[in-house]
């Protein structure tokens, strides 16, 4: 593996996402609404402003869980697909360069164009917040972002995989939008549906691993089951066993969806 070659192609993802202002766009408008959901995000039981940095990640999340794997599945889903359309994919595999090279410099590339508008959006959203902040809040929030780039990265894993596997851009929209159904609407619907169908017979162990098999679910876990105030106002205190909701384990289950799809794609492209 020469890790010259991946960050050479990386680099030039990266400038063309700079380009076109993509991460610019991104930023301003996820953090434009970020801070609109901080400050009245509890206008429903009638208060408006920062209660709490709990809250605010909770309703915060909500916003996330819909928008960041939405903008991760749409930068990634033509990465390959396109490039053989144009011509240019090519012209790219007849130079001295791995096609695992080639897709892992597109993943580092828009990996990093998707960190520095999602991380970014939301890190200026907590700037007019921050007098209200501890160290411990920061370091709170600053996960909760992290969280949230680490599912926009498992979300454009798996729209790389799209890219390779489908025929034309087209068909790559289509399933990418269909990806992001699944994920982020109909999955949760379903177990829902489910679990009350069964009138309490899926366990709460089950439970909590079906919901490791979404990456938006992860995600909620880590930064629902991270704070007490939240799962006493959502009553998911017992939804879970204690040991499903440790960070660390959550926080491998992400990387290994982050994993999983690049490595697919990797010996589907090869």
């Amino acid at each position: 593996m020469d890790w010259g070659q991946v960050r050479v192609i990386a680099c030039q993802e990266w400038r063309d996402r700079l380009r076109n202002r993509w991460v610019l766009a991104v930023a301003l408008v996820l953090a434009l609404l970020a801070l609109a959901i901080a400050y009245a995000g509890s206008a429903q039981q009638g208060q408006l402003g920062f209660r709490g940095v709990e809250v605010t990640i909770a309703s915060l999340a909500s916003l996330a869980v819909y928008l960041v794997p939405l903008i991760a599945l749409m930068l990634g889903y033509d990465s390959i697909v396109g490039e053989r359309e144009r011509g240019a994919l090519d012209l790219l595999v007849s130079l001295p360069i791995t096609r695992t090279e080639i897709l892992l410099g597109k993943f580092a590339g828009l990996a990093a164009a998707l960190a520095c508008a999602t991380g970014g959006g939301l890190l200026l959203a907590a700037l007019p917040l921050a007098p209200q902040l501890g160290a411990r809040d920061a370091w709170h929030y600053a996960g909760f972002a992290a969280s949230a780039v680490l599912m926009g990265m498992a979300f454009l894993s798996m729209a790389l995989l799209v890219s390779v596997l489908a025929r034309d851009r087209i068909r790559a929209s289509g399933a990418a939008i269909g990806l992001w159904f699944v994920f982020v609407l109909a999955f949760d619907l379903a177990l829902t549906g489910a679990l009350v169908a069964s009138h309490g017979a899926i366990g709460s162990g089950v439970f909590g691993a079906l919901l490791m098999l979404n990456p938006a679910d992860v995600f909620r876990m880590l930064n629902i089951f991270g704070a007490g105030d939240v799962q006493d106002m959502y009553g998911l205190a017992t939804a879970t066993p204690g040991l499903m909701t440790s960070p660390l384990l959550l926080g491998g289950v992400m990387l290994a969806w982050i994993a999983a799809p690049l490595a697919l794609s990797a010996w589907r492209f090869r």
